[in-house]
């Protein structure tokens, strides 16, 4: 008599007992790579608004798996084939989608690591287990690419209703306690189908669709996009482009080991690619390698470099303001004006402490890959097109606002 496999389980606060679904699955996830991701934030500094939000990469990636699982046996049970080796690949696709996050990865890709983002990173990645893993990962790899067949499995893994959007948007609401986030992940799941190989949600869903989307709008603009987590994101920016500029000048700066080797350096793309240490060091870095160099540069000799990073370990961050249109040049002349006066600047060292920009939010990207919705008479059609059950095209048009930063002394 065979003896079946015990699975290993985890207990969830979103989706409660969670089953790790095989022996490489699980592998994977004790991997130093994959393990990496307990010690990155997935909100970033979004606790300084929200304490809650302290919340990992880790969470969310086992999040999405645990999705996965109940996506393809909802898919199966409408009569789809889907193989075990297309669900094992499947699983590994959106399980690693985010492996290559790096420490406040937005922040991270704007100021010491250049011309590569994440999501070529957790290509990466991948790429290098699947080599440690003699080639278990080839269709996992090729699903997350988009180069299988079966192309509504890599539209579970990244599309406009994947499975990624539907945990962060659950987990985020759940941990930050903003209850608008809150979205019926079970049945959006429970009413996916596919047709001519393409994802769709039967017309059932289609209230919890328009909820998705809804809650998605408003969790950009009261969490993700929030004007305090702006000013705290873009302090962090600055703070590391700083510690940037000095480190190019050999100041002495306190990092460890793997900071030291991105903030000393510069590492183009095909580095990460063709140097193994590059990659290497990379998976070292997390989010007390930062913390800890801004805790230590707050007493820094560099007026600039200690004042950013004491505004940020005490939470003095800086006041913001958010509006519809472009501020006019006049009033952030005057503001770097005060600036320049009160903390003695440069005109280069101006903007660290007054600076401008614009966020855009955009829930639905109807020329992007669709949300389609399938009828009981079989017609599929976009949701922005189904019928006149609500209005999706608000949703559709990009909102932009902008804003300006500056210290909180200058008001007045």
């Amino acid at each position: 008599m065979k003896t079946p496999i015990k699975h290993k389980i985890f207990n969830d606060p979103v989706y409660g007992f969670v089953t790790v679904p095989s022996d490489l699955v699980f592998s994977l996830i004790e991997h130093p790579y994959f393990q990496r991701l307990r010690r990155i934030r997935q909100l970033g500094l979004t606790n300084l608004v929200y304490p809650g939000a302290l919340h990992t990469r880790f969470h969310h990636a086992m999040g999405a798996m645990h999705l996965m699982r109940g996506a393809i046996d909802v898919i199966r049970s409408k009569g789809h084939e889907v193989t075990e080796e297309e669900a094992q690949g499947a699983t590994i696709a959106i399980l690693l989608h985010d492996i290559g996050h790096g420490p406040f990865s937005h922040a991270l890709e704007t100021s010491i690591v250049h011309n590569i983002n994440h999501e070529d990173l957790s290509i990466v990645f991948m790429d290098r287990l699947n080599l440690e893993f003699k080639g278990q990962l080839d269709l996992a790899i090729k699903i997350f690419r988009d180069k299988y067949k079966k192309k509504f499995l890599h539209q579970l893994v990244s599309g406009q209703l994947d499975l990624d959007r539907l945990d962060y948007l659950a987990r985020d609401s759940f941990f930050t306690g903003v209850s608008e986030g809150i979205v019926s992940s079970d049945r959006i799941v429970k009413m996916l189908n596919v047709v001519n190989d393409q994802l769709v949600v039967e017309d059932k869903g289609i209230y919890s669709i328009e909820n998705f989307l809804v809650a998605r709008r408003l969790m950009y603009w009261q969490v993700y996009l929030h004007k305090t987590v702006l000013s705290a994101e873009h302090l962090l920016v600055n703070i590391l482009k700083r510690a940037k500029e000095l480190a190019e000048k050999q100041v002495e700066l306190f990092c460890s080991p793997a900071l030291k080797f991105f903030l000393y350096q510069k590492h183009s793309k095909s580095a990460f690619l063709n140097k193994p240490e590059v990659l290497e060091s990379f998976a070292k870095l997390d989010d007390y390698d930062i913390m800890t160099a801004i805790k230590v540069w707050a007493d820094h000799e560099d007026k600039i470099l200690s004042f950013l990073c004491k505004n940020l370990v005490n939470r003095k961050l800086y006041a913001v303001e958010l509006q519809q249109k472009p501020f006019a040049g006049s009033y952030v002349d005057a503001l770097r004006k005060k600036a320049a006066k009160k903390f003695g600047l440069t005109k280069e060292e101006i903007p660290y402490y007054v600076f401008t920009g614009a966020v855009e939010n955009k829930a639905y990207m109807s020329d992007s890959i669709r949300i389609n919705v399938q009828f009981k008479n079989g017609k599929v059609i976009d949701i922005a097109e189904a019928a006149d059950l609500f209005n999706i095209s608000v949703l559709a048009t990009p909102v932009k606002k902008y804003f300006c930063c500056y210290p909180k002394e200058l008001r007045g």
